[in-house]
């Protein structure tokens, strides 16, 4: 099969590549209106292209399903402009802060939880005077521990830019662990270059990365390698993983990953419950199948091979373990107890069972 050399970015390159059929073209162009389209050669040729379930391609394909709407979703679902004192700062926990410094991707996942404020048309980086903003707030705030840096992708910036970043919170006494969230090394493995890694070791302070994969199957020989690269670095990894439908929502593949991850020496830190994003419904599990996932893992696996499942309370209330913190309604919806007690109900929010 021919090799993909070029990053897709529309339906026709979709089409033209085989990922698409020329009678989806209107559908899909209709999701292509709404949210960005971004496939790069790493991922495209990691596709299985004849398996209409590939677990890429499910991810990174999309769908005309997109554009159904559940009733219970959201464009922010999580609440991060609730909880936004700053330009591009989301200060939900007391000791830690988000600091979206990049609002594009190198591809964008179908399910993505920000997929009303990532891609080109909302701006490729901070500016200037936010960024200015933006690391005001940190500095005036003495209990932020913890900078999580984020966006979109913060690796699509320049190793100049990160470097600049990086030796500006540095200069933040208080601020004492910078942590980087990408897609990067497993989608664009070849931007982890030597170059990079310097620019996120110049600080004194501890710095980790949080890698988002969700298939064994996205771990291919370069992004094994750039995951080594950074590793041999010193630069600690955790790894985060959606819970999606069709993708990894069976324990086969789940433990697959898991492994896969530990023996990469990348600790599994959060498996997610899909938050509730507009047009993911096709996406989402229900919460008991989740926890009946964890109850085999915890079967199958190490605890160094474990992730916490966790959901994301909608209207910023913060994230719950799922395993530990819920109760069953009279109608068998969820109650889940927030950090400071409250109790929150909780209805899974799928595609009817029966849809293709």
């Amino acid at each position: 099969m021919t090799l993909i050399e070029r990053k897709l970015t529309s339906v026709a390159d979709l089409i033209d590549a085989g990922f698409a059929s020329a009678e989806d073209r209107e559908a899909l162009s209709n999701v292509a209106a709404r949210y960005a389209i971004a496939v790069t050669p790493a991922v495209a040729n990691a596709i299985d292209r004849s398996a209409p379930d590939d677990p890429l391609a499910r991810q990174f394909i999309p769908s005309a399903r997109e554009l159904d709407l559940h009733p219970n979703e959201h464009g922010d679902p999580i609440g991060d402009r609730l909880k936004s004192p700053a330009p591009g700062v989301v200060h939900r926990y007391a000791d830690r802060v988000l600091l979206k410094i990049a609002s594009v991707c190198p591809v964008y996942c179908r399910f993505c939880f920000r997929r009303e404020m990532v891609g080109p048309q909302n701006g490729e980086t901070l500016s200037a005077d936010d960024l200015a903003s933006a690391l005001r707030y940190i500095s005036e705030t003495p209990a932020i521990w913890e900078v999580i840096l984020t966006g979109g992708d913060p690796f699509v910036l320049s190793a100049r830019r990160i470097r600049d970043i990086t030796e500006a919170l540095s200069d933040i006494p208080h601020v004492k662990v910078l942590r980087w969230h990408t897609r990067v090394p497993i989608v664009d493995p070849d931007r982890v270059t030597s170059d990079l890694i310097e620019a996120l070791k110049a600080t004194r302070k501890t710095v980790f990365v949080g890698l988002h994969t969700n298939h064994a199957q996205e771990l291919t020989d370069a992004a094994r390698a750039a995951i080594s690269r950074l590793v041999d670095a010193g630069i600690p990894l955790i790894s985060q993983t959606v819970l999606l439908k069709g993708v990894n929502d069976n324990a086969d593949a789940l433990e697959a990953l898991m492994r896969r991850l530990v023996e990469l020496r990348v600790k599994p830190y959060y498996l997610h419950h899909g938050d509730l994003a507009p047009g993911t419904a096709h996406f989402r599990t229900t919460i008991a199948q989740g926890r009946q996932l964890m109850t085999e893992l915890r079967r199958r696996l190490s605890g160094i091979a474990l992730p916490t499942y966790v959901l994301d309370l909608p209207g910023a209330h913060g994230k719950v373990p799922v395993e530990r913190h819920s109760e069953t309604a009279f109608d068998g919806a969820d109650l889940f107890t927030d950090r400071d007690g409250n109790t929150h109900r909780y209805e899974d929010a799928c595609a009817a069972p029966d849809t293709p």
